[in-house]
């Protein structure tokens, strides 16, 4: 008997307001199952793209969630919030005047390529045991480690408002936007914060690709192909990764460190396979398992 169970990955356009946490609960009432996680968290305030993981390709997600992503934003100069957002309490106010070009590029570029950034205190980063959005809701705040991230690309432009840029940032995982317009402001002499922001791209995934919430698609797990190097195997293979054998690299038509996708010839996604050695290859997990 074939699993009732929806399986594969969504792609949701956010809307303001909802947390992630919110967007995975409606999605579990619309979908009728409890197996649905998220591959990476948009703050409430932020709308954009939000990579599901349905049903047994829950899995998927570990493979998904160091992806670069891209966004557009907005930041606004002059004004500090203790969350570096505007949904945060303003804390600074400075007497700035719009930068001009010459300002704008040096700042800009100071905050390009690989650089050091500190989790905000909204973050769910753990310090000593306890999230720092946990610390942060009792009034807390504690030092924090810089974390190395890497901004690929930075781009700026005034708005008709001009204390207002607008920004285009692609960006390793793990870079906070919100801290990128802290930092901006800082090295512009001053202060800014992040006052919108759309998350346009995770991986190879655009939020031109993306429903709401209202017209939810689940896509065929053999997608995770566009980030996972495919593989095909033949029946006689398939029935072995079906039953999660590990096989020699060879069977597999395989090589480097991995991961896999592993399909069968109709294009079903059977299981991920890892390298376990040198001339072994097991599978990381089986979607597809033998019955």
């Amino acid at each position: 008997m074939s699993d009732p169970t929806p399986n594969g990955l969504c792609l949701v356009d956010k809307p303001a307001t909802w947390t992630s946490h919110d967007v995975v609960a409606r999605c579990r009432r619309l979908l009728g199952t409890r197996k649905v996680g998220h591959a990476g968290t948009l703050d409430p305030m932020a709308t954009g793209l939000l990579v599901l993981g349905v049903g047994r390709s829950t899995r998927l997600l570990t493979f998904l969630s160091g992806l670069d992503k891209s966004y557009e934003a907005l930041i606004r100069l002059g004004v500090e919030t203790d969350s570096l957002d505007a949904d945060g309490e303003v804390t600074a106010v400075h007497d700035m005047t719009p930068p001009d070009d010459a300002a704008l590029t040096r700042a800009v570029a100071s905050l390009t390529g690989p650089i050091q950034q500190v989790p905000p205190m909204v973050s769910a980063v753990k310090v000593g045991g306890r999230r720092l959005h946990e610390l942060a809701r009792e009034g807390k705040e504690v030092e924090r480690a810089a974390r190395p991230v890497t901004v690929h690309a930075f781009d700026v432009r005034r708005t008709a408002d001009p204390m207002v840029l607008g920004a285009t940032v692609s960006c390793s995982s793990g870079t906070y936007v919100r801290v990128l317009a802290a930092d901006l402001g800082h090295a512009l002499g001053g202060g800014a914060h992040l006052s919108a922001l759309r998350r346009t791209s995770v991986g190879p995934w655009a939020v031109d690709e993306a429903s709401d919430l209202e017209h939810l698609r689940v896509l065929d797990p053999a997608t995770v192909t566009r980030v996972l190097p495919g593989v095909s195997v033949d029946d006689a293979t398939a029935a072995e990764v079906r039953h999660g054998r590990p096989l020699p690299p060879d069977r597999l038509g395989v090589d480097g460190p991995g991961p896999w996708a592993v399909t069968d010839a109709s294009g079903v996604l059977l299981a991920v396979y890892e390298r376990q050695r040198a001339d072994r290859v097991k599978p990381a997990l089986v979607l597809d398992p033998a019955g």
